[in-house]
């Protein structure tokens, strides 16, 4: 049920104090928009039909270019909008909706993340297990967990944040309905939502992180017991398409959620969210596609096909 004292709609100011700005964020978002469609699909079309990218580590990757389709273009057609024009509005059910999908596959990449790298951790570190280990089924089992966690997440704190006393004003200052900003627009006490959104972010943000950063301090030491340079090369290759996507992710999503309260810090926040909802998942295809030799052979391979079926 609908708080009767929320309002029946919010304006998402995003930059609205430099105009001129806004016009060039606009052709900036609908670039990385676009790039992120091509991407991401183009990532997801060879892992589905490349047979030498039928490992759990592309089948994971698969999921997190699903993952960032889906995220960005939960936000980026609004956001596009209020850019490029004067109406700023998004209904009090469109915000609701924002904010669950938001909310539940921002979790669902956190965990994803961390899998990720656990995945990694036993390739390198348990490479004679590896297939025993990291099966198929297990592969679909880990996956469905992590959506499920997001979805959970999503659940317990999207109507706790929508049940605040909101201001008049009904002014969101950032670009989508986001917990942080939503709670700074209430009237109310939130000292429950604070401390909720806390919680989440040491489970969601922290534990995940810690992780990952001990799976690839074990990895690094495996490595670096490897005698041939060749297969540290390799091995590092591996990791580091990865370990590049967790630090752009991780370092934007902190500097939004664990920001210290001042006007300053929300304006630097808006900027870090627009980059992990815009400027992640665009740089995501990119890297592996750059930095993977698998899947740039397997788009080379694609391409040539293609060619060859255009001359015929």
């Amino acid at each position: 049920m609908i708080n009767q004292r929320s309002p029946m709609g919010f304006i998402l100011l995003g930059f609205y104090e430099h105009p001129a700005q806004e016009r060039i964020l606009f052709v900036v978002v609908l670039t990385f928009y676009v790039l992120i469609l091509v991407g991401n699909t183009l990532i997801i079309l060879l892992s589905v039909l490349n047979p030498r990218l039928h490992s759990s580590m592309y089948f994971f990757l698969s999921h997190l270019s699903f993952l960032d389709l889906c995220f960005t273009t939960s936000c980026v057609p609004q956001m596009l909008v209020d850019l490029w024009g004067p109406k700023r509005t998004i209904s009090f059910l469109g915000c609701s909706v924002q904010l669950f999908i938001f909310l539940s596959l921002g979790t669902t990449e956190c965990i994803l993340l961390t899998v990720m790298a656990s995945n990694s951790y036993v390739a390198i570190c348990q490479p004679l297990h590896y297939a025993t280990i990291i099966h198929p089924h297990l592969c679909w089992q880990l996956a469905s967990v992590v959506w499920v966690i997001g979805l959970v997440e999503s659940l317990v704190q999207t109507p706790s944040t929508l049940c605040l006393p909101f201001c008049p004003h009904q002014q969101v200052d950032d670009f989508v309905c986001e917990v942080p900003p939503l709670i700074r627009l209430s009237c109310g006490d939130t000292s429950y939502n604070e401390i909720q959104m806390s919680v989440a972010s040491v489970f969601i943000l922290v534990v995940p992180l810690s992780l990952i950063l001990v799976s690839y301090g074990a990895i690094a030491r495996a490595v670096l017991r490897i005698n041939s340079a060749k297969g540290q090369r390799k091995a590092f290759g591996t990791c580091s398409s990865h370990l590049t996507v967790v630090t752009l992710f991780y370092s934007s999503v902190i500097a939004v959620y664990l920001q210290p309260k001042n006007p300053y810090a929300q304006e630097k926040g808006k900027f870090f969210g627009l980059f992990y909802a815009v400027g992640t998942p665009s740089l995501n295809p990119l890297i592996y596609i750059l930095r993977n030799k698998e899947v740039t052979r397997a788009l080379r391979r694609l391409l040539g096909k293609e060619m060859e079926l255009t001359q015929s």
